[in-house]
């Protein structure tokens, strides 16, 4: 599954990697990004693009794993969290917060 997280990051990885620099993009709990609150939505071409590759891969692990997407999204917000450099934005739980160093 780690393999999953680098091939969807990687596509647009400095564009992400700015995206959630500057604060314009955050990663929730169910596996997507989302743009933080208070954010201008500047970065929601990178998100919508990410997210489609991130759901065509879930998609793939869910049905080989007979899975719920869901489940697959919570596992891979799972091992991104800990990859996310402090003030990441993260939904958590509906809560949004800045990811603590």
């Amino acid at each position: 599954m780690l393999l999953v997280v680098a091939m969807t990051a990687s596509a647009s990885a400095l564009d992400l990697d700015a995206a959630r620099a500057k604060g314009l993009a955050g990663e929730v709990d169910n596996g997507l990004l989302a743009v933080p609150p208070g954010a201008s939505n500047e970065a929601e071409p990178v998100i919508a693009a990410i997210n489609n590759q991130r759901r065509a891969e879930y998609a793939k692990i869910a049905a080989q794993n007979n899975l719920g997407l869901q489940v697959v999204g919570t596992m891979m917000f799972q091992k991104i969290y800990p990859r996310l450099p402090a003030g990441t934005w993260v939904q958590i739980q509906g809560t949004w917060k800045q990811k603590a160093p």
